[in-house]
């Protein structure tokens, strides 16, 4: 027991070294930041992120963050550029240099090379007299006062100043541009999180039978049109507008009430649940989702502008659709 509770002890002081680390940052965001976030929206080319170690880690994560943002970004790692890759700088592109002490070997000999670009040089770095700070146009602090690490050496709190320093120009610079909803959805076709942003009714409805029945249908019509088409329900309608619902549980209910047999003759009318939930076609197919939670049902019948019935969406659908 003493080594599990001493477990839960280093972690929580973990979390709450690297909390308190966060939290010191928003004391470092000054005037260089406010410069650094207008240089990289007004630059015609490419925000190219660099670093060396776990620096770099944390760079290629903020590259992910840009570009999915709507900043086009590249990373260039620190040794591989003093090799070489130096040449995917362009002439328009605003270059930002991250390391915890600025002085590293590669951030040395890098920085020189980078300020022969003419390109603008943002560093984000823990030490503000270091060479990369003093070599910089506008230097964004991320000085922590000690890593999380009982020996003070791993990168922790530092690595972590770094990723949120990096969120925070991301952040920015989406406010700047207007960036929407709509365009993360462009930037994230394929992921659930896309889908969410752009997926509609229209899109997922059509895939799927249209079961229905006039309000005088007979029991045994009513039974054959939910089993036929295989969505747990059927609409009543009349005139193509939507009278009721009769789902798969409304049957089940109606046979435990029943002390006798129901007779087959029994119509969709009696039967069926008036003022059913519905949804526009052109309504998002989170919407659909939403709906369907609140009111914990698992179909929803799709109507057009005019209210006239088209079809059904099943929660299934949505499942497979990856929305949920």
């Amino acid at each position: 027991m003493d080594e599990i509770f001493s477990i839960k002890n280093i972690a929580k002081q973990t979390i709450k070294q690297e909390a308190e680390a966060v939290s010191e940052l928003v004391n470092y965001v000054d005037e260089d930041f406010v410069k650094a976030c207008g240089t990289i929206f007004s630059s015609k080319g490419r925000v190219v992120v660099t670093g060396i170690g776990k620096s770099a880690n944390i760079g290629a994560k903020i590259v992910s963050t840009f570009n999915s943002t709507g900043t086009p970004a590249i990373f260039m790692h620190a040794a591989e550029a003093i090799h070489g890759d130096l040449g995917m700088i362009r002439e328009q592109d605003v270059v930002i240099c991250i390391s915890k002490s600025g002085n590293t070997p590669e951030i040395k000999v890098l920085v020189p090379l980078i300020k022969a670009t003419k390109c603008p040089l943002i560093a984000i770095v823990g030490d503000k007299s270091s060479v990369l700070a003093k070599s910089a146009d506008y230097v964004l602090s991320c000085y922590v006062s000690q890593e999380a690490d009982p020996n003070n050496l791993a990168p922790t709190c530092s690595t972590t100043a770094q990723l949120v320093i990096g969120d925070a120009l991301a952040v920015v610079l989406l406010k700047m541009r207007g960036f929407s909803k709509e365009d993360f959805a462009k930037y994230h076709p394929g992921g659930s999180l896309g889908k969410r942003l752009y997926l509609k009714v229209s899109d997922i409805y059509p895939n799927n039978e249209k079961p229905q029945v006039g309000l005088s249908a007979p029991l045994n019509e009513v039974l054959m049109e939910i089993s036929s088409k295989r969505l747990g329900c059927c609409a009543v309608v009349e005139d193509e507008n939507i009278k009721g619902i009769i789902t798969d549980g409304d049957l089940r209910r109606m046979l435990n009430r029943q002390k006798t047999s129901v007779p087959l003759s029994v119509s969709a009318k009696e039967i069926m649940t008036s003022s059913p939930k519905t949804i526009r076609k052109e309504d998002f197919a989170v919407k659909a989702l939403e709906t369907m939670r609140e009111n914990q049902i698992t179909q929803l019948l799709v109507v057009d502008e005019g209210n006239k019935y088209l079809g059904v969406v099943h929660l299934h659908d949505l499942i497979q659709e990856g929305i949920i």
